[in-house]
């Protein structure tokens, strides 16, 4: 399966694909913190090649209603309408994509565009955190939780600033990473076959 990890920068997604031996890339504006391919550059360069899967990371910076004290601010700047631009081009330029997600926190894109169709934790994977992750599916079922364990600690949210706090901030769990490859890298059984003879 070809898929595409869109806007991310740590690998997390790209490799748990990878292991499974899928042809996963990421992309990012910047440089993946792990090696292994991706595309430094705008997503929109890539966009059109013929991926099976796309997992989208829009950045939520600007609509993320963890950040609602500075909505005024970033609508009178036009920050947050960039970013809500952003997120709704994503969805219209990838419409030729069989399997699409668009992964963000809880934000204005539940009112802006539509209500998510699952939101996670990281407890339900392992993670004793919360953290909670909406995700918007097309093509796919929601994730099942693989391992609830206790812990309700919202300790990424008090991490000590620093000037890539904003980054560890917004990297995916290893237990939800591995969760979407186990359940949505799983091919069709006519087009695995199909795979399987081109390799041969």
């Amino acid at each position: 399966m070809r898929v595409l990890i869109g806007c991310e920068s740590s690998g997390a997604v790209r490799d748990a694909f990878a292991a499974m031996g899928h042809e996963a890339m990421s992309c990012d504006l910047l440089a993946t913190t792990k090696p292994g391919p991706h595309y430094q550059g705008d997503v929109f360069d890539v966009l059109d090649y013929p991926w099976d899967l796309a997992i989208f990371h829009p950045p939520c910076t600007h609509l993320s209603v963890s950040g609602a004290r500075h909505f005024e601010e970033k609508r009178m700047d036009g920050r947050q309408q960039a970013g809500v631009s952003f997120f709704l081009k994503l969805v219209r330029c990838s419409a030729h994509i069989p399997k699409r997600v668009f992964e963000n926190p809880v934000s204005i894109m539940s009112s802006m565009w539509r209500k998510p169709d699952q939101i996670i934790q990281p407890w339900m994977f392992g993670h004793g955190e919360t953290k909670a992750t909406c995700l918007w599916l097309e093509g796919l079922q929601p994730l099942m939780a693989t391992e609830i364990v206790e812990g309700r600690e919202a300790r990424i949210h008090k991490m000590p600033p620093s000037a890539d706090r904003w980054r560890l901030r917004s990297e995916t769990y290893s237990g939800i990473a591995n969760a979407m490859a186990n359940q949505w890298g799983v091919l069709p059984e006519s087009r695995q076959l199909a795979i399987d003879l081109e390799a041969a």
